[in-house]
């Protein structure tokens, strides 16, 4: 048996990342597959409702939920969601670290970026320093 190229297929139960549309930068669970472009996707737990959305606007994650029944209604989705643990999973991958990084960035003032100028300078002096003490020790 070969293995494939694509590690994530687009399946029911499949935990998605809303791009755009209705439930923007949360995540949802494809509930059916409604043709080559488009899927029922739903959370309760995240506040996505149900509803179609296009693939061109989803991105497909690494979880799967087990054993998800085909055109589950929401309470089932939220009962497979929270078993799984899925937002916590979630929140500990470097995906969504980044996500959330880059909307504190975003809030940032003019002031508050310079301060953060400052402070890198100030980090990166004193890691060469030290640098410089220890290349100056080994010779």
């Amino acid at each position: 048996m070969t293995k494939g190229t694509f590690k994530r297929v687009v399946e029911v139960g499949r935990v998605v990342y809303v791009d755009r549309g209705e439930g923007e930068g949360k995540l949802a669970v494809i509930v059916d597959i409604i043709d080559h472009n488009r899927a029922l996707i739903d959370c309760p737990t995240t506040g996505v409702p149900r509803h179609s959305h296009s693939y061109r606007r989803l991105t497909l994650t690494d979880f799967v939920l087990k054993e998800f029944p085909r055109s589950g209604g929401s309470p089932i989705v939220r009962k497979y969601f929270e078993k799984e643990n899925i937002l916590e999973k979630w929140n500990k991958t470097a995906w969504a670290k980044k996500l959330e990084n880059r909307k504190k960035k975003s809030v940032l003032t003019d002031f508050d970026r310079f301060k953060l100028l400052k402070l890198k300078k100030q980090h990166r002096y004193r890691v060469n320093l030290e640098e410089a003490k220890l290349r100056k020790q080994k010779a």
